[in-house]
């Protein structure tokens, strides 16, 4: 009770502030149960969020953030499968696989691991035991190498790492290809390439926040590469290489004639396809591709010259089949034909000026007589001989494994007409073939164009009495392989014995392969030399004959002035027996037909091929037949 004086009642009371009081004396709703209400609506929003989240977590998206922890605390590192090996056909390595390692780090650029350096085995292990820093891994890699360098480089080829770009192809990408793989690029290693690549495994191991390497979880290993045995023989591959003139441009073919298999496959200038294994600086690799010598172009395959006289093979054959000419064909060899103002001589009457008298077909393979083959051309007509150029595979490519090879050029005048279209050539008529155009392809000059490998194959077809065998560097170990590799060309058995004649006679006394007549090896297996430094005993070891069939060539290139000449010389050997001489076969041993091996030889600008490529084929011949 509060006294508030005379002017009020004694009996008047306080009452509640009116802040409190409705119109009708009722208490608010936010000052009763609506404070309750709205803090049990919150509460029961955030419980049911947080347990949205939870189902969330746990139950739809747990296995996935499962994982993800899991990779926090777990890596699987690659372990890279070694790559198939290739062999000889005899089972000798031509390639080895060296361990090596990857080591992954992040990119600076990017912050990924994305990163690869290549490292020793020692280096590794080193690196290894110091331990690496954290982010930074180690996987188990092999590196090719290529211990016979240049002497297989163009027919094995060489592997290069896949780029970025690479990696999008869907090549590539469809067949699990990584960043640091190796592929072929080349050869052999290119054509066989996903047989010689070999299926990677996994090493699971545990790492700390950091990324260090607690310790290994697990392993799968990895499953090597397929070996594939090729048709290579690493010895003759060898022997071919030795025997190139330093610094010179060439080639060299070497064959089984039965089946077409290559025994080796030697390109100069060579590279070291080891050098595109461990690396090489920009300027090394630019060096090395500007080079004008163009050691990376197979010249065996790809590389096109005129035959010169090997050619008269085919025309021999051609004459022969369509009866253009008959064994008993005579012409007489005056020296020169003259027809107006141009005059195609004989070589031997151009170097030496005297002339052979009359000649048959046998004689002028064994003299490589230009006369009596310029009017062979003339009997058979140009579109005969282009006929059974192509017939005997020139024009187009022989289909051997490797890529990049080369065409050639058959010419006739429906390629002239479209060849020379240029006002300068329409108005000098060139467009027009002549007599002389014949004259010059019958003695393989002029426009016609071969490689070093369509030589040997139709070397092969006289070797091995009428047939086309396909050149290859698969190794064909059954017979059906060997057959089915061949197709009969149908030519009559007197075409092929004249033409083994001739070619027998040809490195015989009195032939133009000089350096092969009279060949033997010893029958014992001594060490061959030229050197006066043999000994005794080993110039006394009995010998044993080796006749050989060949044909030389010597065609001439560029400018005619500058008289510059590329050196030829295929040949096969032994000689089957029925066209080895009387005079052989008296003598104390002899070895005799079916040939075992063709060899085909190629310097660029080397001279004549008696005197520079027949050498080389005759320390092959040594090589092969010595064994």
């Amino acid at each position: 009770m509060v006294k508030l004086g005379s002017a009020f009642s004694d009996n008047v009371t306080r009452t509640e502030s009116s802040r409190f009081r409705t119109g009708m004396g009722e208490t608010p709703w936010w000052a009763g149960a609506g404070r309750a209400l709205v803090f049990a609506t919150i509460l029961s929003l955030g419980f049911f969020v947080l347990g949205v989240r939870l189902i969330d977590l746990t139950l739809i998206h747990g296995l996935e953030y499962r994982k993800l922890s899991d990779n926090n605390r777990t890596r699987a590192l690659i372990r890279h499968a070694p790559r198939g090996i290739f062999l000889d056909r005899t089972g000798q390595p031509l390639v080895t696989n060296v361990p090596h390692y990857r080591l992954l780090k992040p990119c600076t650029s990017t912050g990924v691991m994305e990163c690869v350096t290549y490292l020793t085995k020692d280096e590794g292990d080193r690196l290894t035991k110091q331990g690496l820093p954290p982010g930074e891994y180690l996987e188990v890699d092999y590196l090719r190498q290529y211990p016979y360098e240049d002497a297989l480089a163009h027919v094995l080829g060489y592997t290069g790492e896949l780029s970025q770009q690479e990696l999008k192809n869907d090549y590539y990408h469809s067949r699990n290809y990584g960043l640091g793989d190796r592929v072929g690029r080349m050869g052999a290693e290119e054509v066989f390439n996903e047989r010689l690549r070999g299926r990677d495994g996994k090493e699971f191991v545990e790492v700390d926040a950091a990324g260090k390497v607690l310790r290994t979880l697990g392993r799968q290993e990895e499953l090597p590469g397929e070996d594939i045995t090729l048709s290579l023989d690493l010895g003759v591959a060898k022997a071919a290489a030795a025997a190139f003139p330093p610094g010179q441009k060439g080639a060299v073919i070497v064959s089984k004639p039965s089946s077409g298999e290559i025994l080796a496959m030697y390109s100069s200038p060579g590279f070291s396809p080891s050098a595109f294994t461990t690396g090489m600086s920009t300027g090394q690799y630019q060096a090395l591709m500007s080079n004008p010598d163009l050691p990376m172009f197979n010249r065996a395959i790809g590389g096109t010259y005129p035959p010169g006289s090997t050619f008269k093979i085919i025309l021999a054959i051609g004459g022969l089949e369509e009866g253009a000419i008959t064994p008993d064909t005579i012409v007489e060899d005056n020296g020169v034909i003259t027809i107006g103002p141009f005059t195609f001589p004989n070589w031997y009457y151009l170097q030496y000026g005297k002339t052979e008298g009359p000649v048959d077909i046998v004689k002028a393979i064994q003299r490589s007589n230009d006369i009596f083959f310029y009017k062979v051309g003339e009997f058979l007509g140009i579109t005969k001989i282009a006929k059974w150029s192509r017939k005997l595979g020139l024009g187009k490519p022989l289909g051997i494994e490797l890529s990049s090879e080369a065409s050639g050029l058959v010419p006739d005048p429906a390629w002239k007409k479209t060849a020379f279209t240029t006002p300068d050539d329409l108005a000098k008529r060139n467009d027009e073939w002549y007599l002389g155009d014949t004259y010059h392809v019958a003695i393989g000059q002029g426009y016609l164009l071969v490689t070093p490998l369509q030589i040997n194959y139709w070397t092969n077809t006289i070797a091995n009495g009428g047939n086309l065998c396909k050149p290859t560097i698969n190794r064909l170990a059954s017979t059906k392989e060997q057959r089915d590799n061949c197709k009969s060309l149908g030519l009559k058995p007197q075409t092929l014995d004249i033409i083994n004649q001739g070619m027998e006679k040809a490195c015989a006394t009195g032939g133009t392969g000089w350096p092969l007549f009279n060949f033997s090896v010893p029958k014992a297996p001594v060490a061959l030399t030229d050197t006066p430094a043999a000994t005794t005993s080993a110039q006394n070891v009995p010998h044993i004959a080796v006749p050989v069939a060949c044909k030389t060539g010597t065609a001439e290139f560029g400018d005619p002035q500058q008289n510059r000449t590329h050196a030829w010389f295929t040949a096969f050997a032994p000689v089957p027996d029925q066209y080895i001489p009387d005079d052989v076969k008296k003598g104390e041993s002899y070895l005799s037909g079916p040939p075992e091996i063709s060899v085909t030889v190629l310097v660029e600008g080397g001279g004549e091929g008696s005197n520079v490529a027949a050498p080389i084929a005759k320390k092959i011949f040594e090589e092969w037949f010595t064994r």
